[in-house]
């Protein structure tokens, strides 16, 4: 199931529209996590959904969101992000995920800093949750959207090889957390 935060047919028509509506929920967080537990209470009301083997995943901003619903508490098997941004508006929150979490990123992703990352895996490490983060070198932001185009000095670019093994390691995750 695909989930619409930003409302009913708003689409952004460019990445710079796509990053001031992002911003918003950034700023805040308690509508994000608001919009995402809609979703996530919607999808429960499914009788083919069986709720021990839901796992979310996002890419960039999606996967910043798919941190934030596991970070709410929600029951998740499984949350998955690709270059999606890690940071945390209240890093004891992390105390409140359920689920195992992997993090697929590019190494030199330059709107996700190595600061942000350092900051992620301490507040995982403190919370002592099951993670997993995978660091592809020479990767930027979007390094799995093949649009992003190959310029990897715009900060956002397509890189074949780490998105081919970011989908190898999503199988193996998967198989772990819900035999798929």
């Amino acid at each position: 199931m695909a989930v619409d935060i930003y409302g009913k047919g708003v689409r952004p028509k460019s990445a710079d529209e796509a990053g001031k509506l992002a911003k918003l929920y950034k700023s805040d967080r308690k509508l994000l996590k608001e919009r995402i537990k809609a979703a996530y209470n919607f999808l429960l009301t499914n009788k083919k959904v069986d709720p021990t083997q839901i796992v979310v995943l996002g890419y960039c901003f999606g996967g910043t969101t798919a941190l934030e619903l596991g970070r709410s508490g929600v029951d998740l098997a499984g949350i998955v992000s690709y270059h999606g941004g890690l940071e945390s508006a209240d890093p004891k929150e992390a105390n409140n995920i359920k689920g195992k979490v992997l993090i697929l990123h590019g190494a030199i992703d330059p709107f996700v800093p190595a600061k942000e990352v350092a900051a992620f895996q301490k507040e995982m490490d403190s919370a002592k949750k099951d993670y997993q983060l995978i660091s592809y070198s020479g990767a930027v932001h979007s390094f799995t959207n093949k649009k992003a185009g190959d310029d990897i000095t715009k900060g956002a670019a397509y890189n074949a090889i780490a998105d081919a093994r970011a989908r190898k390691q999503f199988s193996v995750f998967m198989n772990e957390v819900v035999g798929l």
